[in-house]
């Protein structure tokens, strides 16, 4: 039997699981640059947010 359906099946759940673990970091980054009361936190949130969101031209 052929290994090929077996690989192609982990590596979208692999490619499902880093997709959710990257976007619940993102969420909860924004979460507490909205959140946060202390202003320096809130910047360092942002920052992080810019870099997590950076377009790639």
């Amino acid at each position: 039997m052929s290994t090929l359906p077996t690989l192609l099946t982990e590596t979208a759940l692999f490619a499902a699981l880093t997709g959710a673990l990257y976007t619940a970091s993102v969420a909860s980054v924004a979460a507490v640059s909205v959140v946060s009361r202390s202003p320096e936190r809130r910047r360092d949130a942002r920052e992080t947010l810019k870099i997590l969101l950076r377009r790639r031209t």
